[in-house]
């Protein structure tokens, strides 16, 4: 891990850039320490390393070692030179690494870098043999031997196809046993032997070619090398250690003109300079050959040496424009463009004169989020810079006259960051648009009916944010309920036509639509409700037959003023007597007037005790007045004819009485009744109609009446259509029921006499009729059923009655007509 220190620009004054560290491989003594290897038997106090670096602008650097907290400090530095110094004793078998924090400061920037250092292992352990001695027999016949013996001979020859390898294993020991014939020759059974240890020593020969030490090569050339420089060192040995031969380096290919190597030491320097440099990393093969002492290559070795041209990040972005560096560019574009339009009035290139990964750099916008974006995003080295539209509807002139951002670069992996920024300033033409809308969707306006023509009666306003000819508003009105109305085009204001007149009475609501619209068209509606206020300007005014009443003893007469105007209180009437003859005679209803004699005149014969006035006609002043502000009244003069109810005219005389000055209505009612009794009759018809065709009994000729038992006679009593109060015994008289057929069908039997009508009652008494005249009212003749005796005759089966009822109804009537003389109900 690698720790970098920030260096910052400022204004005027020369750019600082940071030191750095050479890096000269893994066996260097000076550099960065990065994989340096020390053994553990290193002894306290020896100098291991020198660490190395330099300024760009050549200051004066220093040097510093740290440890991370809890790590044990093994070394020291001297900050002046970077000579570092073993201040702890070594041991891998406890510690193999040790990680370093190695920094180099110019006094602004410092720069620090993480390394590691191997500790290896030294032969500072005696090793111990257990389970001695040993004992090995190799029998000659064992494959795994490389060496086979004669058994008689005791030559020692190596087995065939087996081939000794001086790299491998310099010294071969070999136990050879001898044994002699045993107790055949002595004629026992002892056998002696000797074992001895022969010792084979292997000669090297020239069979193996050189080795690449160290490999992979990587070496870097930074940007202030300079031309011949060496850049790293390679080196192979002989594959034949006991005579080996001289090693002869060249480079095969990859250099490319541009690096070249030490035939006779490996070293590896750059030829060019840098900048001349045409690739990031060249990759290098090196072979190494043997050279007998003869001056003949025989074998040979390649290895891949990777050479990476390092950058120095001491250039920022920088923006440009068509004539040169440029740090702000400015476009002036309509507003709502397309989305995914570019915006091809900017022309700006942003460029990094480093290389690699120092020129590598971020582009993004910064301001209002989501209206624009930038492309491309990431850049390396140089790009045309395109900004495009992201959200067309935020581009709004009503909103932002000028959109400003700031077109930001900045590094991506470098520990620097360098950056810049340009702005960007886009200047918005408008548009319409925008549709006028007013500042309510609909309008609720009141205005007195009296109010004259021209008058002013509601406001409108609808604004269009759009400016120029395009935010100007005209104004106008229309719909049915518009033809009294007018609107100003430009203020917006609701006026009454000159010559309308308003009255409540005949329309209060008036709805329309005004429409909003600007010069191109672009329009809004709302809707306006008008109420026309009613103004008490009417007076009530009475009825036409109000000129004469007649009022029956005990029942009041009512008079009706009505108002015209259209709300209340202003058409509410309320009623009083202004003056009367004789006076303190009547009482009048104030909201219903309904006129009536006081409590104490029950009879004709108080009303003339009051005055002498015989024909009982009185007047009176009665008015109508309404409760608007101010208030309007109409006064009439009313004669009112006293009479009495006759006793015996009963409840239609009463009721024509009441309606002698509203005929309509009296005639309306008996058209009632009439109607009722057709119908009624019409449902009797035809329910016997139906009785009739539903028997299924065939009826002779000949009648034939069966006797039947003697029951005792059962009556009924029907109510005759009441025509005066129902409290007269006079009005009700009793039917007796006729005997039905025993054979259940219409018809007697031959002989038979019909059965005897009952007696009809006593007819009422009647006073007489001699001292009032009569009231003559048409009557209407006609038979009733009652219901309830239409459901017995039915329960009961067909029979007779029906003949008998109709006669004996006939004689009432004839009877009762008699008794009545010439008075016709």
């Amino acid at each position: 891990m690698l720790f970098f220190g920030f260096c910052f620009v400022l204004i005027a004054v020369p750019a600082n850039y940071a030191p750095y560290f050479f890096d000269n491989g893994d066996r260097s003594t000076n550099g960065n320490m990065a994989l340096l290897s020390l053994s553990e038997d290193t002894p306290v106090g020896t100098h291991v390393y020198t660490l190395n670096g330099t300024d760009p602008e050549g200051d004066p650097v220093t040097y510093g070692l740290t440890y991370e907290a809890g790590s044990r400090r093994y070394f020291s530095v001297d900050k002046r030179f970077g000579n570092v110094t073993l201040i702890e004793e070594l041991d891998r078998e406890k510690e193999d690494e040790i990680e370093v924090i190695v920094s180099i400061s110019d006094g602004l920037s410092t720069v620090s870098e993480k390394v590691r250092i191997l500790v290896t292992d030294a032969n500072d352990e005696s090793p111990e043999f257990i389970n001695t001695p040993y004992i090995v027999q190799v029998p000659e016949n064992i494959h795994a031997n490389k060496f086979t013996i004669d058994r008689h001979s005791g030559v020692l020859r190596i087995k065939t196809g087996v081939a000794l390898d001086y790299e491998k294993s310099r010294t071969h020991f070999v136990v050879v046993v001898a044994k002699d014939g045993g107790g055949k020759l002595r004629g026992d059974n002892k056998v002696f032997s000797a074992t001895t240890t022969v010792t084979v020593n292997v000669e090297d020969v020239q069979d193996t070619p050189p080795m690449f030490i160290g490999t992979p090569y990587y070496g870097y050339v930074y940007e202030d090398t300079l031309a011949g420089s060496e850049v790293l060192t390679v080196v192979a040995l002989d594959g034949d250690r006991g005579k080996p031969n001289s090693i002869h380096y060249c480079i095969v290919n990859g250099s490319e003109g541009s690096f070249e190597i030490s035939n006779t030491t490996g070293a590896i320097s750059v030829i060019k300079s840098p900048n001349q440099l045409k690739k990031e990393v060249y990759e290098l093969k090196v072979q190494a050959s043997e050279v007998s002492q003869e001056g003949d290559i025989s074998v040979y070795a390649l290895a891949t040496v990777t050479i990476r041209v390092v950058d120095l990040n001491n250039h920022p972005p920088t923006f440009y424009g068509e004539n040169g560096p440029q740090n702000r560019f400015e476009l002036t574009m309509y507003e709502h463009p397309p989305e995914g339009e570019i915006l091809r009035g900017l022309k700006i290139t942003v460029n990094d004169s480093d290389q690699g990964a120092n020129a590598k750099f971020n582009l993004r916008l910064v301001g209002p989020g989501g209206i624009f974006r930038v492309v491309p995003q990431t850049v390396l080295n140089e790009a045309q810079v395109t900004i495009i539209v992201e959200n067309s509807a935020a581009i709004d002139y009503e909103k932002f006259k000028v959109l400003t951002f700031k077109l930001l670069a900045i590094e991506v992996n470098t520990p620097e960051k360098f950056s810049s920024t340009a702005d960007v300033a886009i200047r918005l033409l408008d548009t319409n648009d925008n549709v006028p809308k007013f500042s309510s969707d609909y309008y609720i306006a009141r205005i007195p009916e009296n109010s004259p023509g021209g008058s002013n009666v509601v406001a409108v306003t609808a604004t269009d944010p759009d400016s120029g000819l395009w935010g100007e508003v005209k104004y106008s009105i229309y719909g049915t309920g518009a033809d009294l109305f007018l609107i100003h085009p430009s203020t917006g204001i609701i006026y009454t036509q000159p010559w309308a007149t308003l009255d409540a009475e005949v329309n209060s609501k008036y709805n329309f639509y005004v429409k909003a619209e600007d010069t191109d068209g672009k329009y809004s509606l709302a809707e306006v409700f008008i109420t026309v206020l009613d103004v008490n300007d009417h007076s009530p005014e009475f009825n036409e037959n109000i000129q004469e009443k007649t009022m029956i003893i005990g029942s009041p007469v009512k008079i009706e003023a009505i108002d015209q105007d259209a709300e209340e209180p202003n058409n509410i009437v309320d009623y009083s007597i202004m003056q009367a003859d004789p006076a303190n005679v009547f009482d009048i209803d104030q909201s219903t007037g309904e006129i009536k004699l006081k409590s104490y005149i029950r009879s004709l014969d108080i009303v003339h005790n009051i005055t002498k006035n015989k024909d009982c006609i009185w007047s009176l002043v009665v008015q109508a007045k309404d409760r608007g502000s101010p208030s309007f009244s109409t006064t009439a003069v009313l004669k009112i004819d006293i009479t009495e109810e006759t006793p015996h005219k009963g409840p239609m005389a009463a009721f024509l009485m009441q309606t002698k000055d509203n005929p309509m209505k009296a005639l309306g009612v008996l058209a009632g009744v009439m109607g009722i009794m057709v119908m009624i009759t019409v449902m009797i018809s035809t329910a016997m109609f139906w009785r009739n065709k539903r028997s299924n009994k065939i009826m002779p000729v000949r009648r034939i009446i069966k006797k039947r038992q003697a029951h005792p006679p059962r009556t009924v009593r029907m109510e005759w259509l009441k025509l005066r109060r129902p409290s007269s015994a006079a009005e009700k008289f009793i039917v007796e029921e006729d005997t039905r057929n025993e054979n259940g069908n219409n018809n007697a039997q031959a002989g038979a006499a019909p059965p005897p009508a009952p007696s009809p009652p006593p007819p009422p008494a009647l006073a007489s009729v001699a001292a009032t005249p009569a009231w003559h009212v048409p009557t209407v003749s006609g038979s009733l059923t009652p219901t309830f005796i239409n459901k017995q005759l039915k329960r009961r089966g067909p029979g007779g009655a029906h003949t008998a009822l109709v006669s004996e109804l006939k004689m009432k009537f004839e009877k009762r007509n008699t008794a009545l003389g010439d008075l016709h109900i």
